[in-house]
């Protein structure tokens, strides 16, 4: 009896370290950007808030064979996108993923994404001292192309 409370005590820690790492850094917002016929890439815009120093270092979707996160760049007087290889997410700041600036990039679509479709990205964080915290999975809503963020205030 003693060896299943034992089991049952490690599981609820182990369980209760996972549920404080998972909670490590908070998505909302997420959406997606549906696309038309032959299209193979299309963006993907949320927002992060860490509760201490962590980075953006990976994300993954079955929904693309590359996914990548990427930043809108003045070259001289052209804008420009680029991949980056993390995002550094400040304690206690929202960083805001949205058109034009920072953002995740779906690309080599398997398939066109519709409005109202779900759409799963795995997120791949780290702590500061670079040690993996647990994946997060987000759902993102698929929103018509001409759509505003959630959120957003349309005049």
């Amino acid at each position: 009896m003693t060896k299943t409370i034992l089991c049952s005590a490690l599981l609820f820690a182990a369980l209760h370290v996972q549920a404080q790492a998972q909670a490590q850094v908070e998505v909302s917002q997420a959406w997606v950007r549906a696309t038309v016929a032959q299209q193979k890439a299309t963006g993907a815009f949320l927002q992060l808030k860490s509760k201490s120093d962590a980075r953006l270092v990976e994300v993954r979707s079955q929904v693309a064979g590359i996914s990548e996160m990427h930043e809108m760049a003045m070259d001289g007087s052209v804008m420009k996108m680029r991949a980056i290889a993390r995002l550094e997410l400040p304690a206690g700041q929202i960083v805001e993923l949205k058109p034009g600036g920072l953002h995740l990039m779906l690309m080599d679509l398997k398939a066109p994404i519709k409005a109202g479709d779900k759409v799963p990205l795995t997120l791949v964080f780290e702590d500061k001292s670079g040690k993996k915290l647990p994946d997060v999975e987000v759902q993102a809503e698929a929103r018509p192309m001409g759509a505003a963020a959630p959120g957003a205030h349309q005049h």
